[in-house]
């Protein structure tokens, strides 16, 4: 991999901390009905979610294609390193590339642990949709139920938490939390210490009028789900998400910075003074900050595994409950209930210092990718992106962020074909 070298001056020192950026810079398109994105619903929900997978390798011809499409994307991809995964009814296909570790060599390789940032608002949109199954809450409950001294808090909905229309502003937005936290990354917040931020800056629309991506939306359904079941985050976590589904190295850190091994350290530029700064380590930062909206570290198998789950509902949610999710996705931005649907694409991004992921499954072709790079700097022609100016690698491209840049160059080799198949 070559050497990361920034190329443009900084921005304002925004935060973007567990931010979900898929935005058109990306290169896919985030505008679709729900009947465009999802497709057959009873063919996701009880054809795919019961239908056994191939524990075989992929044919040469479409892994050859794949790797192909991969390194053609890395020059123009600002990480040392990334693990790609991919799974098909034809089978499955795992490869690493670059470093792990610029300051060693080390040779990044599937089975590494990375932080997934926001994938982690899957997980916890899950569980308040488990919840609401079970009938302990309702999607219509208002958060004012469950968390006082929210602004609108009598009129915003779970559902509106959940769907980022609630008007909630997030607490990454602020400037005195963006300046305490890359001053001291190490700091531990409690959720209660990071609303005050959010508290501040809200409401910033009426409830339910527009969308906005929030991080304190997912931080109160957190709130919501430790209330209503009164155990710890992590225990309802793994009680209804990880040992149904097998994930044994999805891994819920809390307050603690250290990593299981194995495992790739992240960089970022996040926090730098000045463009000639070097990009900084930023594995070991405190992800307490995340919490609910973005906290969890995880490997390409699990994410491979759970991406398909999280889709179909398969030992998650029941064909109801799922087909509600699904049928969820709407407005400009095509964000449902804590799931984005893009294309025939269901799944979510994550960006947290250091790392970014991508999980995404294909509705029509029962194809999950996975992605994890250990880099959050975006690339390409930034300058006049959302995202700000804080960029690296080449400015001829589209804006990306790294592990996006990954997926738009392998999903069109496992879209659906003229033929209504993928190529296996």
């Amino acid at each position: 991999m070559k050497t990361i070298v920034k190329t443009s001056p900084l921005a304002a020192r925004t935060m973007r901390l567990a931010a979900f950026v898929l935005v058109s810079a990306c290169g896919i398109s985030t505008a679709l009905s729900a009947g465009t994105c999802v497709g057959d619903l009873d063919k996701i929900v009880i054809g795919a979610a019961h239908k056994p997978l191939q524990d075989k390798p992929l044919s040469g011809t479409l892994a050859s294609k794949l790797d192909e499409a991969v390194k053609s994307a890395l020059p123009l991809a600002a990480a040392p390193g990334f693990i790609v995964g991919v799974q098909t009814p034809g089978g499955s296909w795992k490869k690493g590339y670059g470093v792990s570790n610029p300051a060693t060599g080390a040779p990044m390789v599937p089975g590494m642990h990375t932080r997934i940032g926001s994938v982690t608002k899957t997980f916890t949109g899950t569980i308040i949709l488990q919840l609401a199954e079970a009938g302990r809450l309702s999607l219509d409950d208002t958060i004012s139920m469950y968390v006082e001294g929210i602004p609108e808090g009598d009129r915003i909905t779970l559902r509106q938490l959940a769907n980022m229309t609630s008007g909630v502003a997030s607490y990454t937005a602020s400037g005195p939390f963006v300046e305490m936290y890359l001053g001291q990354p190490g700091k531990v917040f409690t959720p209660e210490e990071l609303l005050p931020f959010a508290i501040e800056l809200s409401p910033l629309f009426e409830p339910g009028a527009q969308y906005d991506y929030s991080n304190t939306n997912t931080i109160l359904l957190g709130m919501v789900i430790e209330k209503v079941t009164s155990e710890p985050f992590e225990t309802v976590l793994r009680s209804g998400i990880l040992e149904p589904l097998g994930l044994k190295d999805t891994v819920w850190p809390g307050s603690q910075t250290d990593f299981p091994a194995p495992y790739a350290e992240g960089v970022t530029f996040q926090g730098n003074d000045s463009e000639t700064d070097p990009a900084r380590v930023a594995t070991h930062w405190n992800p307490a900050s995340l919490w609910t909206a973005g906290e969890l570290i995880s490997s390409i198998d699990d994410l491979l595994v759970y991406a398909r789950a999280l889709a179909t509902g398969r030992d998650l949610l029941g064909p109801k409950m799922q087909g509600e999710r699904l049928r969820s996705f709407g407005g400009p931005a095509g964000y449902g209930l804590a799931l984005r649907c893009t294309g025939a694409w269901i799944g979510h991004t994550g960006e947290v210092p250091g790392y970014t992921t991508v999980i995404y499954y294909n509705g029509l072709t029962d194809t999950t990718v996975a992605i994890q790079a250990n880099s959050d700097m975006p690339s390409g022609n930034c300058a006049d992106a959302e995202e700000g100016g804080e960029t690296a690698g080449n400015g001829s491209v589209s804006c990306s962020l790294p592990a996006m840049r990954i997926f738009n160059a392998v999903a069109p080799l496992l879209s659906e074909t003229a033929s209504g198949k993928t190529e296996q």
